[in-house]
Formats: C-alpha cells, sequence, structure tokens
C-alpha cells in the first residue's frame, strides 16, 4: 500500500470562483498540507488525472486555480459546487527561503496563483515582498487584489499591450524596479520557462539567489514513471523539483528551451 498521499482521497468542490475567462478557481473541502511550489494530481474518474500547482492551502481547504485549455479542464468546468473529484498528494519540492528576506515574485501567466500562496506564507515569517505579475492583458492577470491586501508587499503589474501598469514584459519590469534601487535577497519565479530563464539570466546579473518552477510531464508523483525525467540528467523533476535553484536548472541543457510531451516528442519553448 503507498503512503496516504500516494492514494487517491475522494472530496467535493466546495467553492468555484470565476477569476477571469480563462481561469476558475476550484476549492476542495480538504488540505493535504500543501507548501507553496508543490503540486497535487487531480482525478476525474473515467476520464484522467492532471497534475496542477496548489494555489492555496489552509490547514482546512485546498485552493486550484485552473484554465480551460484541453478535454480534462473542460470537463472540470462542467463541475458543480458539491460535486466530487479524487486528489493525491502534495508532491515535489516547495519554495524555499530564509527568515525575513527581501524577496521578488515574479508570475508569468498563471504563475501568480503559487506565488500568492507563497507571498503569503512569506510575509508571516518576517519577509517583504514586491510582488511582480505579468499578462498579456489586464483581463489575463491573476490575484492582484489578494496579493495588495497583504502586509509588507508591494504588487507591480506589468502588460503587454499596456492596458493595465507598466507597458512590456515582467522581466523588463524588473529590470526597472532595479535601476530605481530595489533591494533584494532572492528572487522566485513561476511562468512560461523563457520568462524563467530570463529572470535567472538577471539573478546572475545582480548576484542573487533564485528559485524557478520546472515542470514536465508529471504522472505518478514519485519518481517510479520516469515521464517528468529531463535529457541526459534523467532527474525526475516531479521530486527534485518543481522548486528548483536556477543554477541547477540552467545545468539541465534543455531548460529554457524545449520540453517533451506524453509520447516523448520534444516541444521547443
Amino acid at each position: 500500500m503507498g503512503r496516504p498521499h500516494d492514494l487517491p482521497r475522494v472530496v467535493k468542490i466546495v467553492d468555484i470562483k470565476e477569476e477571469n475567462a480563462q481561469v476558475r478557481t476550484f476549492t476542495l473541502d480538504l488540505s493535504v498540507g500543501a507548501h507553496p511550489g508543490q503540486f497535487v494530481l487531480l482525478w476525474i474518474p473515467r476520464l484522467d488525472e492532471k497534475p496542477f500547482s496548489v494555489a492555496f492551502d489552509d490547514g482546512q481547504k485546498l485552493e486550484l486555480s485552473i484554465a480551460k485549455v484541453g478535454p480534462f479542464t473542460e470537463a472540470l468546468f462542467e463541475k458543480k459546487v458539491g460535486d466530487q473529484v479524487g486528489i493525491r498528494g502534495p508532491f515535489g519540492k516547495p519554495f524555499y527561503y530564509e527568515l525575513g528576506d527581501r524577496l521578488a515574485t515574479i508570475g508569468g501567466g498563471y504563475g501568480a496563483a503559487p506565488l500568492y500562496f507563497l507571498a503569503h506564507q512569506a510575509v508571516q515569517k518576517g519577509c517583504t515582498v514586491e510582488f511582480i505579475v505579468g499578462g498579456r492583458s489586464k483581463d489575463h492577470l491573476l490575484f492582484i487584489e489578494r496579493a495588495a491586501a497583504l502586509p509588507s508587499t508591494q504588487v507591480h503589474v506589468s502588460t503587454d499591450d499596456g492596458s493595465q501598469g507598466f507597458k512590456g514584459y515582467n522581466v523588463q519590469l524588473l529590470n526597472q524596479l532595479f535601476d530605481e534601487g530595489l533591494a533584494l535577497d532572492r528572487l522566485i519565479t513561476v511562468g512560461p520557462e523563457r520568462m524563467m530563464k530570463a529572470v535567472s539570466d538577471v539573478a546572475l546579473e545582480k548576484n542573487l539567489e533564485c528559485i524557478v518552477s520546472v515542470e514536465r510531464y508529471m504522472k505518478c508523483g514519485f519518481g517510479i514513471c520516469g515521464q517528468c525525467v529531463i535529457d541526459e540528467s534523467g532527474m525526475p523533476t516531479c521530486m527534485e523539483g518543481p522548486a528548483m535553484d536556477h543554477k541547477l536548472a540552467r545545468r539541465q541543457k534543455e531548460f529554457g528551451q524545449y520540453h517533451r510531451d506524453a509520447l516523448g516528442k520534444k516541444h521547443s519553448f
């Protein structure tokens, strides 16, 4: 028999919140004891099981912020409050930081959700947080209001079209903040891998600690199936990630370049 978190538990959906046209937050009636940066595997019986980053876990309820992008999420978006799903986890390594750190979180796309969870935890441990989030337009931004309500947190927004905040990319905004005198201890980033590679480049230039979130095709969650391994090193990202020191990630030749799908086919970023 597996460990308790390796086995699926059937739970109720107790709340569904529409974040924007693409994303809904599903609240489940349990805590899995997750830390920011970890993921769970969500199961819809007779359909499939898919991995999702934990958006929040307060010890009583679990939140998952999910975009509708394929058959599994389309089926999930048909679910109503009171319906049941299966869940396994948590899996993977969480983000890490030191007490009292001056942090900047850099989120692209759906990366803002786990970074809000991180910020919520970090400010309770004496950290200050520069919450930097970017999107194609203001209609694609996530968790801005929730982050702005946190103590010791400053929210910075970028949009590609300039419809809200800084016009341009979030890494450009990060560099502007450095030009304005921002002092930090650590960068933590979640989003498209090319974006995270750019954040890593900034961290190297500024000699800062940096954590990236490396995601591959997660399937079993505990390093057995081999679906999520990185080429050459064979490192299972479900065990050695998703949260990973950027220098370790950079030693993987595929980081920021490509990933493999469920059939093992390469897809460039």
